[in-house]
């Protein structure tokens, strides 16, 4: 893989085979996906199977490290909150969450103001495999714009799953990363921007062989 020349904001940029990736600030994400789109309009995006686009987290911070199933901290909350923010130019039609607490209440404040029920695909009673095709077939269901919000192991298998790129799982101590994905449709291959939202990460939360 070569690096491209880099952005004039000194953002760098590359290319993958089978999707166009490029790091900016979260609050650029939505507008530059949709005018970099193919040139159709908008009521034909919307007639066509599948979401425009699907933006995916992990959950925010949680109070707990030992607790099966935490709630989130005052660092987690404020990361909700800030999803709002990231998510202010946007107006997303479905919030799909697992049936754990930290993904509910990452999720919740976005749901509260936009007076929309928060989707639940359980986590039990299945495969980790299950559940990613059915996280995946809930989002192909639904128009307009997504937002998944799973867990590090779970994100990346979904983001493939909806046609995008390989990716290693998300850090554990890494919760900021924010990803954009234009699935697959009429033969396109599918286009994924990550950014970051929120407070930043602590230095060398990204530095990791995957979860733990």
């Amino acid at each position: 893989m070569r690096a491209a020349p880099s952005h004039p904001s000194g953002i760098g940029m590359w290319r993958r085979p089978s999707a166009f990736t490029s790091r900016r600030t979260a609050t650029w994400l939505l507008p530059l996906l949709l005018l970099g789109a193919p040139t159709v309009g908008a009521a034909a995006l919307r007639a066509q199977a599948g979401p425009s686009l699907v933006v995916l987290v992990r959950h925010a911070e949680k109070a707990s490290p030992t607790d099966p199933d935490p709630s989130l901290s005052d660092a987690g909350k404020a990361r909700a909150l800030a999803l709002v923010d990231a998510l202010s130019n946007t107006t997303p039609s479905a919030i799909i969450v697992t049936s754990r607490k930290r993904t509910v209440e990452t999720g919740e404040p976005l749901a509260n103001k936009l007076g929309i029920k928060e989707q639940v695909v359980a986590l039990e009673g299945g495969t980790p495999a299950a559940h990613i095709a059915a996280v995946a077939a809930a989002v192909r269901k639904q128009k307009g714009v997504v937002l998944v919000v799973g867990h590090s192991n779970t994100v990346p298998a979904i983001i493939k799953a909806l046609g995008g790129p390989v990716l290693p799982d998300i850090c554990d101590a890494s919760f900021a990363t924010l990803y954009v994905l234009q699935p697959t449709r009429d033969r396109r291959p599918a286009q994924l921007v990550i950014g970051q939202y929120g407070a930043a990460d602590a230095a060398g939360a990204t530095a990791c062989a995957g979860m733990k």
